[in-house]
């Protein structure tokens, strides 16, 4: 057997384990009160509808610039992104860095654990 094969199995689990373990990080009740800092433009919940963001029910595997009747920027609507937490965990950290020229007015969170446990919030919300 050719040597090569079960090396790139290795590494592809220990990558896989690495990525798994990252995207369940993070605590719902501290990401709950993460999320204060979001309700002023973003809604959550139920009855959550678009006010000056778009709604963030069921956000992580969306397609971003996907909600029905939000004005979204051009540069969001054509990012071609979907939300994993991956990249949602970069948004929030980073907004105009990941998506140059979107409309969201918000600087970034100052931590990794702030997103995590954001995410970890947001993984809830269906």
């Amino acid at each position: 057997m050719n040597k090569a094969v079960p090396l790139a199995l290795f590494f592809s689990l220990q990558l896989g384990l690495v990525c798994s373990s990252h995207a369940q990080t993070g605590n719902v009740d501290a990401g709950k009160k993460v999320f204060q800092n979001c309700v002023y433009c973003h809604q959550v919940g139920p009855s959550a509808r678009n006010i000056l963001g778009p709604h963030l029910n069921g956000i992580i595997g969306r397609p971003a610039g996907s909600v029905s009747n939000f004005a979204y920027s051009p540069a969001m609507k054509n990012s071609g992104i979907v939300w994993t937490e991956e990249k949602l965990r970069d948004f929030v950290r980073k907004p105009g860095k990941v998506v140059p020229s979107n409309k969201m007015r918000f600087f970034g969170l100052w931590s990794d654990t702030e997103a995590d446990n954001l995410i970890a919030y947001l993984r809830t919300l269906k």
